[in-house]
């Protein structure tokens, strides 16, 4: 785990997109992402576009709002600010921003009017989301004094974005965004926002797991965001589970041939006499640890050939609260991410 797979262009980016099959766990491994790149005093903005409160339940606080607030202190001084966007605020935002409509969009609201049309028009939900992203990407502070100038306000920012299946419609529908305003300042901000996330500032990470469904999902996802001209980032390989067999061992003890008397045999050396259903039970498990190994060493070629950076995550074995987040957070520093 100490080998560094992070490359080091993934510098450059200020714009982590994190995305993933459902269930491989993408939301915590995009907050694992934002405290690892927090730490040594930095600073990271984590946000969240699905409306689930993910980051809320990992961090264990109450319901984000649609406001920026701390959620978490990194290592070495570092903190991480968590933001939940919902499209109809980021449409009043819009709205108050570029057209100084602050009162009439709320009327607007009240009206069922903002719901109405992030509803009606065809891909103008994501393109709120990924306009309220670029702008937290780019805001800046500082006042110029002490030669600084204005630096950004974040380091970076991790986005935790849809799953696989959705994810590239999701980044992409960005290209489309001038039948949604020929003219203006929005066009003027969606061209931004086309700008960024095909630059490399911008890296998409993909989540997975050691298994077939979720593999497969993720290379065809790796050719969608390579055909869209989207920056593929690394691939974060999460619940990692040890061998615990010699791999001279393993094509043997998935057959399950002959291993019961083997497993008697050795046990009874040892001075362990179990009944014949215990040994069963123990055949019977490692034959489906061999199985899944195998499975595992098959579907890691895949990943293998596929030439992107890999970065792995252990399953951890207590179960992922916050101190395993933290405990993910350094894994991911070591193996490079900063």
């Amino acid at each position: 785990m100490t080998d560094q797979h992070w490359p080091a262009a993934l510098a450059e980016a200020r714009l982590h997109v994190v995305s993933g099959k459902g269930g491989t766990g993408k939301t915590t491994l995009a907050a694992a992402l934002a405290l690892a790149l927090a730490a040594g005093g930095r600073r990271t903005l984590l946000v969240e576009v699905e409306g689930r409160q993910g980051i809320a339940q990992v961090f264990d606080t109450p319901p984000l709002p649609y406001a920026e607030q701390r959620i978490a202190v990194a290592p070495d001084g570092g903190e991480v600010r968590g933001l939940s966007v919902d499209a109809e605020a980021a449409l009043l935002e819009y709205l108050e921003m570029f057209y100084n409509l602050g009162l009439a969009g709320r009327s607007l609201r009240r009206m069922g009017a903002i719901e109405f049309a992030t509803t009606l028009a065809p891909g103008l939900r994501d393109v709120l989301l990924t306009g309220k992203v670029k702008e937290c990407v780019g805001r800046t502070v500082g006042d110029g004094r002490g030669g600084r100038g204005r630096v950004p306000l974040y380091d970076a920012v991790v986005l935790d974005a849809p799953p696989t299946g959705r994810v590239v419609k999701f980044l992409d529908v960005t290209k489309a965004m001038g039948t949604l305003a020929r003219t203006g300042p929005i066009r003027t901000q969606s061209e931004g926002v086309v700008e960024l996330l095909h630059s490399s500032r911008t890296a998409v990470h993909l989540v997975t797991q050691l298994e077939d469904l979720p593999v497969q999902e993720t290379l065809d996802t790796v050719s969608e965001i390579t055909e869209a001209g989207l920056p593929m980032g690394a691939v974060l390989v999460n619940r990692v589970r040890p061998s615990r067999l010699p791999a001279t061992a393993l094509a043997g003890a998935a057959t399950g041939a002959g291993l019961g008397a083997g497993l008697r045999s050795g046990l009874e050396a040892a001075g362990l006499f179990l009944k014949d259903e215990e040994v069963d039970g123990l055949v019977s498990e490692t034959v489906e640890h061999a199985e899944r190994v195998q499975v595992e060493k098959a579907v890691r070629s895949g990943l293998d050939a596929a030439g992107l950076p890999q970065l792995e995550l252990p399953e951890l074995t207590e179960g992922v609260d916050l101190g395993g987040i933290y405990e993910l957070a350094e894994l991911l520093r070591e193996q490079g991410v900063r």
